[in-house]
């Protein structure tokens, strides 16, 4: 009479065996998946009860050996890389800055070119758009945007910026075709460790190496798919 009754109450199962999917399917079949869920949400939390909460230490000795000496030996180490990745660098003097800048534009826009700027840009840029708040819809109209950066890394070619004064928000940085990106000499480190020792950890971070690309598709190379086509990179000495 016992096994009878639960025989009814499993729904005419045998013991240990797993509803399939169209008694799942059946009005009241989902009870099934809520048992289960909670056996193993229960399993889960008695786990964690008795597991050791005690803070773990984290090895930090991350390899920091430079790769130059030297200024110029990092600042050229970077330009190499950097063009390793088919993006341009363009080197001059800090004082000329604002008239590399202006120049970059004009051999690479056509002429009418929208050009989005962040707010805080250190150099001046005619016809700029200052950015406040542009959707995604206005950014689509702008043909490039001219940022600064945080750090550089000699070893990888890559920029990273943190979105803060001269940067702009991650946004303008991604939908505008052209990124002209302005590295100072002294931005320059020599490896990704000494980048992140030298970056705010709950800041939003970009790195950047080279324009977007993918080779998803019978490994073909396509740029320009997930941001910028075309990176340029004004190193200032």
């Amino acid at each position: 009479m016992v096994e009878a009754d639960r025989w009814r109450r499993l729904g005419g199962r045998r013991p240990g065996r797993k509803p399939s999917f169209h008694e799942w399917s059946r009005p009241g079949g989902s009870r099934w998946l809520v048992s289960a869920r909670s056996e193993i949400l229960g399993l889960v939390d008695a786990a964690l009860s008795r597991a050791d909460r005690s803070p773990v230490h984290v090895p930090r000795s991350y390899r920091s050996r430079p790769v130059s000496s030297s200024t110029a030996g990092l600042v050229d180490l970077f330009a190499e890389r950097v063009e390793d990745y088919r993006a341009t660098v363009t080197q001059g003097a800090a004082a000329d800055g604002s008239a590399l800048i202006r120049s970059v534009l004009a051999a690479g826009l056509p002429p009418g070119s929208r050009v989005v700027l962040p707010p805080d840009l250190p150099w001046e840029v005619s016809d700029g758009v200052v950015d406040s708040g542009l959707g995604a819809t206005d950014l689509d109209s702008f043909a490039a945007v001219v940022t600064a950066a945080t750090v550089a890394i000699a070893e990888t070619g890559t920029i990273v910026l943190t979105h803060g004064p001269g940067e702009g928000r991650r946004a303008i940085t991604l939908v505008p075709d052209l990124h002209v990106c302005v590295v100072l000499a002294d931005q320059v480190v020599p490896g990704v460790p000494d980048a992140v020792a030298l970056l705010d950890p709950v800041r939003p971070q970009t790195w950047i190496s080279g324009p977007s690309a993918t080779s998803d598709i019978e490994l073909k190379r396509v740029e320009g798919v997930h941001g910028p086509r075309t990176l340029h990179v004004v190193l200032l000495t």
